[in-house]
């Protein structure tokens, strides 16, 4: 059995069950379509197809497109990783546990080592101190945002742990503010424009193709509210605010804030399998797909870089993976891999959080790929 008809019974499958509503998978060998399909519905109430071209609220596949901004501008000699964040951000100065000073770099904001944590207590503070952490709406900018974690304890001194985290939104802030401009503007400028990324912004360059997102449901998935929350017997607790994309005013979320759609995202991270291309030195890449965290310890069997997790055991991580694919994904319902051993880059896109992420149908993509 072809790798097309793997991917078409496990799509297909997904799709009748209800768990997805909609996606798009894309499967390149060495730069070549093995397998493109969109399916499904973008809107399954009014009956709307997912197209090739649907946006889709982007969540944490924004991170390795900030991390690559950010590195492009090393690149360039604006910034350096060892800098120190609050030579960016005066503002931002939250003190390491039992009030001692953090030195938190550049460094430590890629590779989720700053002492920052996805933390739902931080939205549920009283609300002159709640701290959104880029997926809930707020009408507030960075500083007013993230200047309220001063008074709240890092949960590790930077580069002792790693801990997945909101970092990414304060790294926005500091390529920001070197731009001179907005976030959007500096990830246009060095990565997007020049990538021809042209969906891939802060903000819906066509509501018509933006697909409606959708949650995990019993017996299928159940079209978001907003705010969304998952219910109290579920094994995750992020909220969701669909709307947030549409305020102006909300800070520009580096961590999760932006839409793109999937042909977007496979040229960002071609880019990345081949070497950088025009945006990026191979050698920033090669850093950035490696382990970048030593002997820290992150997810079973993996190391992190500056763009995802790194799979250095794929019996420790569970996985077909070859030693060396770097993969992540994003909480609206996305995940995708790069495999350098065999030249892979996959990709799903869906409107279901977090099944389309985390659940079982981006392991029955991988399966599928692998003939596992």
């Amino acid at each position: 059995m072809g790798i097309a008809r793997r991917l078409n019974q496990v799509i297909d499958r997904f799709l009748e069950s209800g768990k997805i509503t909609g996606t798009v998978v894309l499967a390149y060998q060495h730069g070549k379509p093995l397998f493109r399909r969109a399916a499904g519905y973008a809107d399954r109430e009014a009956g709307k197809p997912v197209e090739f071209d649907t946006i889709f609220r982007l969540a944490s596949v924004t991170k390795p497109i900030v991390a690559a901004t950010a590195l492009a501008m090393a690149d360039q000699g604006r910034l350096s990783l060892s800098d120190l964040v609050a030579d960016y951000l005066p503002w931002f100065q939250p003190k390491a546990p039992r009030g001692a000073a953090a030195d938190m770099t550049l460094h430590h904001l890629l590779t989720h080592t700053s002492g920052l944590v996805y933390d739902v207590a931080l939205e549920h503070l009283p609300a002159d101190r709640a701290i959104t952490v880029g997926l809930l709406d707020t009408d507030l900018g960075y500083k007013a945002n993230f200047g309220r974690h001063n008074a709240v304890p890092l949960a590790f001194k930077p580069g002792t742990q790693w801990a997945y985290s909101f970092a990414t939104d304060i790294l926005g802030a500091v390529i920001s503010t070197v731009h001179g401009g907005t976030l959007e503007e500096a990830v246009v400028t060095y990565v997007a424009e020049p990538l021809g990324m042209t969906d891939s912004r802060f903000h819906v360059t066509d509501v018509a193709r933006l697909a409606v997102p959708y949650a995990d449901g019993d017996p299928v998935a159940v079209r978001m509210t907003d705010p969304y929350f998952a219910p109290s017997d579920a094994d995750w607790t992020v909220g969701f605010s669909p709307s947030r994309i549409f305020n102006p005013k909300a800070f520009q979320s580096g961590g999760a804030g932006m839409a793109g759609t999937a042909d977007d995202i496979l040229v960002f991270l071609e880019m990345l399998r081949t070497g950088g291309g025009a945006i990026l030195k191979p050698e920033t890449v090669s850093l950035g797909l490696s382990n970048r965290i030593g002997r820290l310890v992150s997810d079973p069997g993996c190391s992190f870089g500056y763009f995802g997790a790194v799979v250095e055991n794929p019996d420790e991580a569970q996985t077909p993976h070859s030693v060396g694919t770097i993969r992540w994904g994003g909480v609206y319902g996305h995940n995708w891999f790069i495999d350098p051993a065999k030249g892979l880059t996959v990709l799903n896109m869906s409107n279901n959080a977090v099944e389309g992420c985390m659940g079982e149908f981006p392991n029955r993509i991988v399966e599928a790929v692998y003939a596992v």
